[in-house]
Order: structure tokens, then sequence, then C-alpha cells
């Protein structure tokens, strides 16, 4: 009997050390064809910079992606794919020309997070302490892109990020769409010696009921970002923070209880922010900001070149204006690209009666999402 293990245990060997070495025959050659493709990219990237035509081209990217999706026959799963190639794409464009990328920061809060999903782990990533330092620094053209967050499902709008397109003169370029989890996480990892919670008021305001329920009486202290949170959180032994799964392996803290915030279709909208005009795609969004004359029925006139030319408006949202009491101006998004005969002629009527019209840029609306 024991001789018959022997033999099988032997057998199994044989049969793993094959598929092992099948294993690295094939890492071998996706290497080799990963540099491969790399320096076609290089190829590609050098006859864009002889065009004058930008390097980030997500319209291209996501064909490529939809194609590979049809393909696949698994059992690797889509999302992985997507993973792996979004990666690829980040290694060919800073092959091509190296990118600087700047983000509402520091490290590990959730817009870090939005600009690593769009631009892929390759690139340089500038930390901001505010929204208005991220448009500055893609304005001056020390940066190539930025990534500022728009809205919230749940908390609605970020309205600085709003205002501060009445003065820049940069394009939307792209959009993120980033399901928002948050964690209580802590140094010792119980709950019950906790006694300060610290966190950015969204999330405050995301887990308000939770709190409620398991931490009432505890002391709530707001700071700049969760990343700020899981710092302080580090250094005090008897506190928390709401953050992210990323803030706790950054910081080295322990995740308490996972998943706190009360609603779970949480998402976080973000603004991939620069200087480019994006291409169409076929499936675009258009994005533009107006003022509407101050008397009655204005806004009604302003809209109404989108009903009759058919087009799908996405959204509707008003905001002050800074320079004069009870008046506002208003963001739109717009289903197309400006370059559609649609698009161009609805957004030329809607000028002609409005007080101000700014055209905020044409880009990839990502899938499943307004």
């Amino acid at each position: 009997m024991k001789e018959k293990e022997k033999n099988n245990t032997e057998k199994s060997d044989m049969r793993l050390n094959k598929l092992r070495n099948n294993i690295d025959d094939l890492d071998s050659k996706l290497l080799d064809l990963i540099n491969r493709r790399l320096l076609i990219g290089q190829e590609i990237g050098k006859i864009k910079e002889q065009e004058g035509k930008q390097i980030l081209d997500k319209s291209r990217e996501q064909e490529i992606l939809q194609r590979l999706s049809k393909i696949n026959t698994g059992p690797l799963r889509d999302k992985t794919l997507n993973f792996l190639f979004n990666n690829i794409f980040s290694e060919s464009r800073e092959i091509q020309r190296p990118q600087v990328i700047t983000y509402l920061g520091p490290e590990a809060t959730f817009t870090h997070i939005a600009a690593m999903n769009h631009f892929g782990y390759s690139v340089q990533f500038v930390p901001q302490h505010s929204i208005r330092d991220v448009f500055r620094e893609a304005e001056k053209g020390k940066c190539n892109y930025g990534v500022v967050p728009v809205e919230n499902s749940i908390e609605g709008s970020v309205n600085y990020t709003l205002d501060l397109f009445f003065e820049s003169e940069l394009r939307i370029c792209a959009e993120e769409y980033l399901a928002i989890s948050h964690d209580l996480l802590s140094v010792q990892g119980v709950l019950d010696d906790i006694k300060v919670v610290y966190s950015h008021p969204q999330p405050f305001g995301q887990c308000r009921g939770w709190l409620r329920k398991n931490l009432l009486g505890v002391t709530l202290k707001e700071c700049n970002s969760t990343a700020e949170a899981a710092k302080k959180a580090l250094d005090q032994p008897e506190s928390a923070a709401i953050a992210s799964s990323e803030a706790a392996q950054l910081y080295g803290l322990q995740v308490v209880v996972p998943g706190i915030e009360d609603f779970s279709r949480n998402t976080t909208r973000f603004l991939i922010i620069g200087k480019d005009d994006v291409g169409r795609t076929g499936t675009d969004k258009t994005s533009i900001m107006f003022a509407a004359p101050h008397v009655p029925g204005a806004l009604f006139k302003v809209l109404e070149p989108i009903a009759k030319g058919g087009v799908n408006m996405l959204k509707l949202e008003s905001r002050p204006a800074r320079d004069k009491n009870w008046s506002y101006f208003f963001f739109v998004d717009l289903e197309g690209h400006i370059e559609d005969t649609k698009i161009k002629m609805t957004v030329d009527a809607m000028k002609e009666i409005c007080l101000f019209l700014k055209f905020l840029g044409s880009y990839p609306r990502l899938k499943g999402q307004l």
C-alpha cells in the first residue's frame, strides 16, 4: 500500500512539475508579447507627438476593452481583464510620454483611488490640498490632468468643483465612478475602546445611522480628508477613523468594522480635467454651463432647443451666481458629442438665448452611468 501511495505521489509531482513548466513557458511568452506591444505603443507615441495629438485616448482604450470582452471565453473575468489591460495601457502611455496626474489628496483618499483606477499605476500622482489647487496645477501645465470629485449619489454635488468651472478654461476630458465603502479603522481593532472618531464630513453623513446605533456618545471630529483622519487614528490608540480599506493598508491600521455606510449603493462621480478636446466614441456626454436672462420663462426658453432637437438631457443643476444676488447659473449634461450635428445645433440655439454659455467638454459616457 505504501509503495502504491509513493508511486501516486511521484506521478502527481511529475504532473505538477510539467504544468509548472508549461506556466513558466507561457509566462515567458506573455512577457515577450507585452514588451512587443509596448514597443509598438512607443512608435504610436512618436507619431502622435509629430502630429501634436494627445497621448491619452480613452475612446481607443474603451474600444480595445470592448473587443476583448466580446472574444473572452473565460475563465478570466471581465473585471480582471479590464484591470490587467488598464495597467498595460498606463505603462504604454508612460513609455510614450510620462504622465503627471494631480488629484485632491492626500494618498488613499477616494479621489486618489479613482485616479489610479482611471490612469493605472504607472503614472506619477501628485496630491493637492484643495480642489482649487488641482485646477491651478492642471491649468499651469505642470500636470497633464487633474482628478476632482463632482457629485455623490447620496450627498449630492460637490459645489466647489462646479463653481471653479466658471473661472477655469480647463475641459472635462473623462469621468470616473467609484463605489464608496467606508470602513471603521483603528490601531487596536477593538470597537469598545473607541472614544473619538475622525473623518471627513461626507463619510460622517453617509455613516450617520451606523454611528448612532453603534457608537452613540462617541466624539466625532471632522478632518479635511479621510487620509488625514487615518493619520490621526494612528497616533491615538483610543480613536478610530472612517476611511477606505486602502487607507488601512497604507497607514497600518486594522479594520474594526468593514462597510459601515448606511446605503450600499453609494457612488461618487469624479471628473478628469485637462486641456484636451476628446474625440467622439459614439457613446458620449457633453457638459455645458449657462446663465439665463433674469426674466419670467427664461429657463424654459433656454431649455426648449433641447426638447425640440430630440436631445436627451442627463442632468440639470443650478448654482447661485457669485456676482449677483438671486441670480443663478446652470449645469447641463447632454447625451451626445459636441461634434454630433444634433448636439452642436442645440448648443448653438441655446447660446443665442443665454446671457452666457460655456462648453465644458465632450467625453466618453461610462457604460451603465448617467
